[in-house]
């Protein structure tokens, strides 16, 4: 009796090792310790959200089941690689998504074109990653530098107004301040100042006062306007640092809803974000803001949304292509629309960028809220906005 069930047992392993095998594997790499930790964790919880919603909660594709594979390259460019190496090559996983630092991101691009697999790009943001170092095995859901930029020149550049930047002396700054200047230079508004100080700045008084001196003696309209990703809050900084008394305003981008709080010292604030939850008017965000409120007692935050997109990518290019076989992924993904929190996304043909909507903001203080709100002042549609292709394809 006990060889029968020994033999039973057999079977049955062997029955189920058909399916496992047909599982649909899936890598996420990001940047879950180290200084974008926050961006990894809101990432990773928007893109397990995301496969439930394009799953109708059932997280199969075409009867294959997902196998989420998950991966900490701590922020750093080498551990990116090894991990996505790892994962295409040891997890066999079917398409990978990732990073959350645009220098990690940078690194995994290679790897992505030797293995010959798909890369989804979330959220890192260098324009370089579906520019000069693209190749045909990358697609990006997040924004790039450049629609960042653009959105934001066309939210605060006209004519005779005067801005000046700070950013990182990174390639997400330098990136951002190089696509803002190009298209802040067709709003009729005029660039004075450049400054870049390393990301783990914490005193910002010496940037802050080259430029109140390249701007103060400037006539009309005078901004700052600030690129950042993780801490040092810039902004405080220099708000402290009053600029008012030069008639110099700040702005920025949209940022993270701990960042936002920040914000609440800037009433009027203008800008351009990526995604403020209550700003998009769709049955997908509906979904999203009310069960992440459900779930985190929160609203979903910046990378959420991203690593929501994502996930919707995912599973449509595999409904679409009907495989997972990378050439006809790539086939079907190209061109390919699909449905986001922030609505319609198409991964444009020439560069795999995804082009989506972004949104005009004016900060407003809500006492009800631990952070500033977004009010949305109007819609930058795809159509609105001209986003350079930058690679030599």
């Amino acid at each position: 009796m006990r060889k029968i069930a020994i033999l039973a047992g057999v079977a049955a392993a062997l029955a189920a090792a058909p399916a496992s095998a047909q599982d649909l594997k899936i890598a996420l790499i990001h940047g879950k310790t180290g200084p974008l930790e926050a961006y990894a964790k809101q990432t990773e919880n928007g893109l397990r959200m995301g496969l439930e919603y394009a799953t109708k909660n059932t997280m199969t594709v075409d009867g294959r089941k997902i196998v989420l594979i998950t991966k900490d390259d701590q922020g750093k460019p080498d551990l990116a690689k090894a991990a996505l190496a790892e994962a295409y090559q040891d997890d066999k996983v079917d398409l990978a998504i990732g990073t959350t630092a645009s220098g990690a991101a940078l690194a995994m691009l290679p790897v992505a074109e030797e293995n010959k697999k798909v890369l989804i790009v979330e959220p890192a943001v260098a324009d370089a990653i579906t520019g000069e170092k693209w190749n045909r095995y990358i697609f990006r859901t997040g924004r790039n530098s450049s629609q960042d930029a653009i959105s934001n020149a066309v939210a605060i550049g006209k004519q005779g107004v005067t801005i000046a930047t700070l950013g990182q002396d990174n390639a997400f700054g330098k990136d951002g301040v190089a696509a803002f200047k190009e298209a802040l230079a067709k709003t009729g508004a005029t660039l004075a100042a450049e400054e870049y100080v390393p990301a783990a700045t914490t005193d910002f008084t010496a940037a802050a006062q080259r430029l109140f001196d390249a701007l103060k003696d400037k006539p009309g309209r005078k901004i700052i306007w600030v690129i950042w990703a993780g801490g040092g809050d810039p902004l405080t900084k220099i708000q402290d640092m009053d600029p008012k008394r030069y008639n110099i305003e700040l702005s920025s981008g949209g940022n993270i809803l701990p960042a936002l709080a920040a914000y609440k010292r800037l009433p009027g604030l203008e800008g351009a974000t990526y995604y403020y939850y209550a700003i998009p008017k769709n049955p997908i965000n509906d979904w999203l803001v009310a069960e992440h409120q459900k779930r985190f007692n929160a609203p979903p935050d910046f990378f959420t949304a991203g690593g929501f997109a994502a996930a919707m990518a995912a599973v449509t290019a595999v409904q679409k292509a009907k495989s997972t076989d990378t050439e006809k992924l790539i086939a079907a993904m190209e061109g390919m629309e699909f449905d986001t929190p922030k609505g319609k996304m198409v991964f444009r043909k020439e560069d795999h960028q995804a082009l989506q909507s972004m949104y005009h903001f004016r900060v407003k203080v809500d006492p009800n809220l631990a952070w500033a709100d977004n009010e949305l002042v109007r819609e930058l549609k795809i159509e609105d906005m001209t986003i350079p292709i930058k690679n030599k394809r």
